[in-house]
């Protein structure tokens, strides 16, 4: 059975609306690095070019965002998350992904979802670098969750046993953010 392109309680726009918490961090890529640790074997900390050099994909989503509005056909380059994982070879006790951002944002999503094979860190969209406004130089895409959970400007990801719920989950969010589950809200 295959579903509609669109979930339920959306509505579909053509524009790309801006949300943030009204810092967008500006840094230059000669100042930014994504450092990943936590319970795994090989801690890394990428600068802009060491970035670059990983293997790249390029994907084509849908995004969906909790407020009710989702477009279609974003096409994305970026590295995937699952690369990562192999990379950092995290421990067998790790259950959760904690994704920080420069703007001192945070969300969590669990191993499993971080895993998926659409999920990577994006820094081109539609052909040209990620903007400041759209969360450039780099940021997380989970195209099978509420955009929330696809963190801005990427700074930091620590894999960890526990749930850690980021900056919306602590104000009634849903920790896990599915946008077919309609998981908006805690009582979802």
């Amino acid at each position: 059975m295959k579903r509609d392109r669109l979930p339920p309680g959306q509505r579909l726009v053509k524009n790309w609306p801006v949300l943030d918490l009204g810092n967008k961090p500006n840094l230059g890529l000669d100042k930014w690095s994504l450092r990943i640790d936590g319970n795994i074997k090989n801690p890394i900390k990428w600068t802009w070019q060491e970035y670059l050099e990983q293997p790249q994909v390029e994907i084509i989503s849908d995004i969906h965002c909790v407020t009710g509005w989702s477009r279609y056909d974003n096409r994305w380059v970026g590295v995937k998350a699952a690369h990562l994982i192999e990379t950092v070879e995290p421990w067998p006790e790790v259950k959760h992904c904690i994704l920080q951002s420069y703007d001192g944002y945070q969300t969590n999503v669990s191993i499993e979802l971080f895993k998926e094979s659409n999920v990577i860190l994006a820094f081109k969209w539609n052909g040209d670098l990620l903007s400041v406004e759209h969360g450039g130089p780099v940021r997380a895409l989970l195209p099978g969750q509420y955009f929330w959970k696809s963190a801005k400007w990427l700074r930091r990801i620590e894999f960890t046993e526990e749930d850690r719920p980021g900056y919306w989950e602590t104000r009634g969010y849903h920790n896990t953010g599915n946008p077919w589950k309609e998981e908006r809200y805690q009582d979802d």
